[in-house]
């Protein structure tokens, strides 16, 4: 084995503690660092995602929906496990993080993915809707779903969905709502077919489900995006639909303008 596949192998055994204990040392002397800025650095994580915090912007995202390490947090539908790179060490010591997978293809794979590294061995999986019971009622700081919703509307499931969440949720518990955003003055007709949203539809969605809507913020708009793409938000990286047609021209747009919205389960 070379030594760059012996550097590869260890990194994968460092215990996800220790990752994140190794960077905050190196934030200076005595300087506490921030525990989610120190989980989205660690060096666990897949050099392909990391590329991608330009876009995402992780910690500025997690610290607004108020995730912590000691939260109980569930992310639906993590699918390949971008977050769960960051969560699951997060909440790997202090905390509980369950990983809400939608039945389908992505079930066995997310269980391989997690399967390929000790770091993720802690990480609850609970598949949805048939084992949503496993996660207690009112027992949940935190629920966050990253671009995600659309697919709820385009398949008819949002309603059932958000109830699920609200029904985990402690009274006071945040969701957490990351998705394309598409214009208000849009016909309402494209969120079902081009991956986009407006934020009124979700925030009518989380409200018909209970919750109550807390504020947003711009940490994940792109003001290139203008969500008129014909194969729709599909058209922008990372899926690039259309090939290498225009793909310079995508590529500096960028990924999606995205709505991050905050709600709230009340008190009573």
């Amino acid at each position: 084995m070379n030594r760059l596949a012996l550097f590869a192998a260890a990194v994968a055994l460092i215990p996800m503690g220790a990752a994140i204990a190794q960077h905050e040392g190196h934030e200076g002397h005595g300087k506490a660092a921030d525990p989610v800025a120190a989980a989205v650095a660690a060096p666990t994580r897949t050099p392909a995602n990391v590329a991608r915090d330009r876009y995402r912007h992780p910690v500025e995202t997690l610290t607004f929906f108020g995730v912590k390490p000691g939260s109980r947090v569930v992310e639906y539908a993590p699918s390949g496990g971008w977050y769960t790179e960051i969560l699951a060490p997060l909440l790997r010591d202090k905390g509980t993080f369950y990983a809400l997978q939608p039945t389908g293809s992505y079930l066995p794979k997310y269980r391989e993915f997690l399967a390929a590294n000790p770091v993720y061995d802690k990480v609850q999986v609970v598949a949805y809707p048939e084992e949503t019971a496993n996660i207690p009622a009112n027992s949940v700081d935190t629920v966050l779903t990253f671009r995600n919703v659309h697919n709820m509307v385009m398949g008819g499931k949002e309603a059932e969905t958000f109830k699920a969440f609200f029904t985990m949720l402690k009274p006071g518990g945040t969701l957490g709502v990351v998705d394309h955003r598409l214009p208000e003055d849009r016909d309402t007709a494209l969120e079902k077919t081009s991956g986009y949203l407006k934020v009124s539809t979700i925030r009518r969605i989380a409200q018909e489900a209970g919750f109550e809507y807390v504020g947003s913020s711009e940490i994940n708009a792109n003001p290139k995006d203008t969500a008129d793409w014909e194969k729709g938000v599909w058209t922008l990286p990372p899926v690039l639909r259309n090939g290498d047609v225009d793909k310079a021209k995508y590529l500096a747009i960028g990924e999606s303008d995205r709505m991050t919205l905050k709600f709230r389960k009340p008190m009573k």
